[in-house]
């Protein structure tokens, strides 16, 4: 058997009110000074203060870096560096979703390996030489699993594409899971959250890295997802909402460290150019891209039907394997309201072949099961207009 590698958090709570550890854990590691990180929406909403106000009322000293935006661009990083080293920080406090965790570590890698300043030489799979500024993640958002993963991504506006950043020294030191703070999104942002999360754990599953323990986890988040999202968006059912944020948490276990695929590759060139929110692109996208791919990996599909979406499809033929897979996957998104149709997100026929160009160069392209041209992106992203 091969050698493979998991890399996870060293420590992650999880449950409804979680954060109210985290002052506890700042002062008996020796933190002083917090520099949180979080997006405007959030800041204006009061998500964010339900986790200041803990870190003022045990005095601990923080400042806030509220800018970050939807698809957080290079221009992110760059001034929450210079907030950050301005500050003194010692110990970045990220809350959000992948926006403000990914955001938070390119701040925290960029502060201890200044000579990646340039922010664009971290794309890809990362050669930095030391760990990151340490970081506390608590995800709002029930989708990307930043918390737990050892991956970040980075819009480059003036190149029009989403940098995949992959470097083990940027993992927080500790996720806290706190169903509380996920309650409050919008129905829009639970919905496209929890298909993004789906998606990771399909993909994780199906992936060519795929083994034993990644797809035990991925396994266990599609159940969970499947069983709960409905009545996590449309019912706000507090146990669902608990399950699938604990599901999210449990797919990003696998996919950090097994990789994903082209459902990834295509949606990132959406959120790139169109601004898309990447988990609504995954979500649109994800149908069409498994069955392209149920052509290698039916038997895979298989096993997702009949151990997680409780389907008997043992003696399915390969034909109905597919169908039978994607149309779960279908029902799901209709039935939390995520559009189907990659032309209601703002995507233009004659732009296909470009976005083809650019998911040709992403990194989540070889984790692909299936082999893909540029032709191939083309007519996967007009069956999906």
């Amino acid at each position: 058997m091969d050698i493979q590698k998991f890399v996870l958090n060293e420590t992650s709570y999880f449950g409804e009110g979680a954060r109210a550890v985290l002052p506890e854990e700042i002062k008996k590691r020796g933190f002083n000074k917090v520099l949180v990180v979080t997006d405007e929406s959030l800041y204006n909403a009061g998500v964010s203060s339900k986790v200041t106000e803990l870190l003022e009322a045990n005095n601990i000293e923080f400042t806030v870096y509220h800018d970050v935006k939807p698809n957080p661009p290079i221009q992110n990083v760059l001034d929450g560096v210079k907030m950050c080293k301005e500050f003194g920080a010692d110990l970045i406090v990220a809350v959000g979703g992948g926006s403000s965790i990914d955001t938070a570590k390119g701040i925290g890698i960029v502060v201890t390996n200044p000579d990646r300043a340039d922010i664009v030489s971290l794309n890809g799979v990362s050669n930095t030489q030391n760990k990151c500024l340490p970081i506390i993640a608590l995800p709002t958002t029930a989708g990307t699993a930043a918390e737990v993963t050892i991956n970040y991504v980075i819009t480059d506006p003036e190149r029009q594409i989403k940098m995949v950043c992959v470097d083990e020294h940027d993992i927080p030191i500790m996720a806290i899971v706190d169903t509380e703070l996920m309650a409050s999104m919008p129905k829009s942002v639970a919905s496209s959250t929890g298909m993004d999360a789906l998606t990771h754990a399909v993909e994780g599953y199906i992936t060519k890295s795929k083994n034993i323990m990644s797809q035990m986890f991925s396994m266990k988040a599609i159940e969970l997802i499947y069983d709960n999202l409905a009545s996590a968006v449309n019912d706000r059912n507090q146990e669902a909402i608990n399950k699938v944020g604990l599901a999210q948490y449990i797919a990003g276990m696998a996919f950090s460290n097994v990789g994903l695929g082209i459902v990834h590759s295509m949606a990132h060139q959406l959120g790139a150019v169109y601004d898309t929110p990447h988990g609504l692109a995954n979500a649109i996208l994800l149908p069409t891209v498994m069955e392209f791919n149920g052509e290698v990996v039916y038997e895979d599909f298989r096993e997702i039907l009949i151990h997680a979406l409780h389907v008997d499809a043992k003696n399915f033929t390969k034909e109905e394997v597919i169908k039978t897979f994607c149309d779960c996957l279908r029902k799901l998104s209709n039935e939390v309201g995520i559009t189907q149709t990659v032309k209601d997100v703002g995507a233009k026929k004659e732009d296909f072949a470009m976005l083809a160009d650019k998911a040709m160069e992403d990194p989540c392209k070889p984790g692909n099961p299936r082999e893909v041209t540029k032709e191939d992106f083309v007519a996967l992203y007009e069956k999906a207009w």
